[in-house]
């Protein structure tokens, strides 16, 4: 288990920002806060079914975070969104399923995100010994020229043959197809609904235009809309990058140009500069945290990876969110290394110490 002088250390010269920063934006008491009656207390009072409680309940229920609110979840899809060769190049063994499987468990993660193929191909052997998450859309990237677009590689009933407790998919918000694939993926959860699973949603911006002098991908205002967007299709959870920047609206409203709606407040009380505030802001488009907020771990870079995954997880923590979905900084590495990293998030959400701001 880390100590908190260890995720100290980890942090580094952003320790005292981090560790010690008081919100005076949106305060913590108006959040709903994860904790170990996650289920019953915020999700229990929707129009949910017993089913899909039920599975909330194993996926909140499972790992070493189980019963805490919190999640920790090992995604690979990389094999269809990132090709597989440059995926699983630096550690072969992953191109075998039952490895990305293995590395779940022994990582003591709440589930296992894959693809259709990935978790049918092992399905009797483990769908009962881990929740399993079916990443249901993808961006495959051999269409030449390379496109960017999530388009369905099964049904939902698959994904609940193979025994699968959730079913995740991705929106590009911002994109030119993201009507589309808002449509299809709204149709979908309910049917994941009917059918007793919990749904994920990975709430990603996409648009050319969002780069600017900085990546407005990552804008606050931006993404926190994005997830606003996916809580109102009945996801039970968003899934989002960590925010780094803000203004996204601003720097997009041109002269020439209007785009979205803002308000200056946004800005001045509902945000400030401070990571843990910019993310808590992602946390109230979740409905204040009705729907859990769980960011994702980014790709790996080496010798940097644990302490980014580390200030990952406190940020989260911090902020109000519900834990982190982080996948490439675990399976680019020996097994070891990647149980090692993966139980590193989870001693952040298990540390009393570190309190939400």
């Amino acid at each position: 288990m880390l100590s908190l002088e260890k995720i100290s250390e980890l942090l580094g010269k952003e320790s005292e920002l981090l560790l010690q920063h008081t919100s005076s934006t949106i305060d913590k008491s108006l959040l709903h806060l994860p904790g170990p009656e996650t289920v019953n207390e915020i999700y229990g009072p929707s129009s949910r079914n017993p089913q899909v409680l039920r599975s909330l309940g194993q996926l909140f229920g499972s790992g070493r975070l189980a019963n805490t609110g919190y999640m920790s979840i090992l995604p690979v899809d990389q094999g269809v969104e990132h090709s597989a060769g440059a995926s699983f190049a630096k550690n072969p063994v992953y191109f075998d399923p039952e490895n990305i499987v293995k590395l779940a468990i022994e990582g003591g993660c709440n589930a296992v995100a894959s693809t259709f193929g990935v978790l049918a191909s092992v399905s009797r052997k483990y769908a009962h010994k881990i929740p399993f998450l079916v990443k249901i859309n993808h961006n495959e990237l051999l269409t030449y020229p390379n496109h960017f677009d999530e388009v369905l590689f099964g049904t939902v009933e698959e994904a609940w043959n193979l025994g699968a407790m959730a079913v995740g998919a991705t929106i590009y918000f911002g994109s030119e197809n993201s009507d589309r694939q808002l449509v299809e993926i709204a149709h979908a959860f309910e049917r994941a609904h009917e059918l007793g699973m919990a749904t994920v949603l990975w709430c990603y911006l996409r648009n050319d235009a969002f780069n600017k002098d900085v990546d407005y991908h990552l804008a606050a205002d931006l993404t926190g809309q994005a997830n606003h967007l996916g809580v109102t299709i009945q996801a039970d959870i968003i899934k989002q990058k960590l925010p780094e920047v803000n203004g996204g609206y601003k720097a997009l409203n041109t002269g020439t140009s209007s785009y979205g709606k803002l308000d200056e407040r946004i800005y001045t009380q509902l945000t400030s500069d401070n990571p843990i505030d910019l993310c808590r802001y992602q946390v109230a488009n979740c409905y204040m945290g009705r729907m859990g907020l769980i960011n994702s771990g980014g790709a790996s870079k080496g010798a940097e990876d644990l302490a980014d995954a580390v200030r990952s997880a406190v940020v989260n923590k911090r902020a109000g969110g519900a834990g982190l979905i982080s996948g490439r900084k675990a399976f680019q590495r020996p097994m070891a290394d990647g149980v090692a990293l993966l139980n590193a998030i989870q001693d952040v959400y298990l540390n009393k110490e570190i309190t939400v701001a």
